[in-house]
């Protein structure tokens, strides 16, 4: 296992720095958060790699490493990519514990992967576009890095296409996280990788619930940020309450989407 640190130039509020000191310290939650190790989402990518042969492949934006933990079994060398390097260091540990010699650790930006052109043979990325600060320089960067013949997955949270439940999403999302960019549509999302230059095939849409606690204990937003969040539960219409089956404790369900493509 390797560790390869690229060396980053940061502001002490631009978007990176943010997003590294919002995940750096909750780096260990995020390796053990049930909601990121484990899903239908995460058995789909499983079967969609097992038995490809695929050599190299990239977990862009991985966060607590699940991605990667999932492919490593069935692929040559995964590269594990992230902007925090603390987030870094948990996923190295955590795969040594598992045993997963093929996994080594990259710190870069999904607008800035550093990795030569079509260099894997399968590019991921889960739960990390919605805090890249510009979704199509992301989607161009991993249609860079992706050999000619390909594969690339994308799995995220996605609005429902309204605009009501579109502005509460983004509202309670950003009060917990000041990382937060945007949930996008699986519309925009479609939009977004035909403009960079992938085919969509199968999009495969779910349902994710979140328990109100161990969301907000993984980011500890101020408290007056907690309190607004409920606020807002309590205070929408019942459309938003209904479609986000919001419970009494503030645990609501989320609308995701895994996006399967690959270069044209």
């Amino acid at each position: 296992m390797t560790t390869q640190h690229a060396s980053q130039t940061v502001g002490s509020r631009d978007q990176e720095s943010l997003v590294a000191g919002q995940f750096g310290p909750q780096a260990a939650a995020y390796v053990a958060s049930a909601v990121h190790a484990q899903g239908e989402d995460l058995r789909q990518l499983a079967d969609l790699v097992a038995g490809k042969g695929y050599k190299t492949a990239l977990d862009l934006g991985c966060g607590g490493g699940h991605v990667a933990f999932t492919v490593a079994p069935h692929v040559g060398q995964v590269a594990a990519c992230d902007l925090s390097p603390d987030m870094l260091d948990a996923v190295a540990a955590e795969a040594g514990r598992r045993g997963l010699a093929n996994i080594e650790t990259r710190v870069g930006r999904a607008d800035a992967v550093p990795a030569p052109e079509a260099h894997f043979c399968a590019v991921f990325s889960r739960y990390s576009a919605h805090h890249w600060p510009d979704l199509g320089a992301g989607l161009r960067e991993a249609r860079r890095v992706v050999k000619p013949r390909g594969i690339a997955v994308f799995m995220d949270v996605v609005t429902p296409g309204q605009p009501l439940l579109d502005t509460f999403l983004q509202s309670i999302e950003l009060l917990r996280d000041p990382s937060h960019v945007r949930n996008y549509s699986v519309a925009e999302w479609r939009a977004a990788l035909a403009d960079a230059r992938f085919e969509v095939g199968r999009v495969t849409q779910r349902r994710l619930r979140l328990e109100f606690a161990s969301w907000i204990a993984r980011m500890s937003p101020p408290d007056s940020h907690v309190a607004a969040i409920r606020s807002l539960q309590d205070r929408m219409a019942d459309m938003v309450r209904s479609h986000f089956a919001i419970e009494a404790d503030g645990t609501f369900t989320l609308d995701t989407a895994t996006f399967e493509a690959v270069p044209v």
